[in-house]
């Protein structure tokens, strides 16, 4: 069975009914991530899905919803300046975003900040 797990296919968030429109504020316009349909069985369920390069980022809906604020999706950026641009962006739209006291991951520089719905979410170049 060793090697039978080739890729990751997507991550999951959870987030309340209704979450639609500020997940695609969050995820789809400041984020940057393409909206993907949803298969029309999911769809009912609410939530919506982005593809993030070849994998996909889902926010579903969860009841009950409890944020998830030490687990979490870490997105690559393309460069450190993309990644401070990026958190300038979301700080212009009230979204705080912290920075590690130290580059902890070698070659790497990240910071987190939350979704609408207080999930962690690292930012890594």
């Amino acid at each position: 069975m060793s090697g039978s797990i080739v890729a990751l296919d997507h991550v999951q968030v959870a987030a309340p009914a209704g979450c639609e429109e500020a997940a695609r504020r969050f995820y789809g316009a400041l984020l940057g991530l393409e909206e993907i349909d949803k298969p029309p069985l999911l769809a009912a369920r609410g939530g919506v899905w982005f593809r993030v390069g070849s994998q996909e980022l889902h926010v579903g809906v969860a009841d009950p919803f409890i944020a998830a604020t030490k687990a979490h999706p870490a997105l690559r950026v393309v460069s450190r300046a993309q990644l401070a641009q990026l958190a300038a962006r979301l700080e212009e739209h009230d979204i705080e975003v912290s920075w590690p006291d130290a580059e902890d991951i070698p070659g790497s520089l990240r910071c987190h900040v939350h979704d609408p719905f207080g999930n962690r979410i690292e930012l890594l170049a």
